[in-house]
């Protein structure tokens, strides 16, 4: 039983990682948000020796949360996803 209970996890965990991603989509076609192909043109650059890990978006805020890993410490940085500024940063 206990098995099955990452499975499970990961199931109830893609809905709505779908949703943030059509959410995403929708907004960036509709001219609200930039693309993120735009928001990871004007931040990787930036984080030169951290690995890349991926992207969650806040449709309620706008606001992309890329993930970088360094030297073993996680870094965030917040964008807004209307004007591609970076708003917050966590990290180093």
């Amino acid at each position: 039983m206990f098995a099955l209970l990452p499975l499970a996890l990961a199931a109830s965990a893609a809905p709505d990682q779908r949703r943030e991603q059509d959410q995403a989509w929708a907004a960036a076609k509709s001219g609200r948000i930039l693309p993120l192909k735009e928001i990871e043109r004007r931040v990787l650059p930036t984080m030169p020796s951290a690995q890349y890990l991926g992207v969650e978006f806040d449709a309620d805020t706008a606001v992309y949360t890329l993930k970088f890993l360094r030297d073993g410490a996680v870094i965030w940085v917040e964008v807004d996803g209307r004007t591609g500024q970076v708003v917050g940063r966590t990290g180093r």
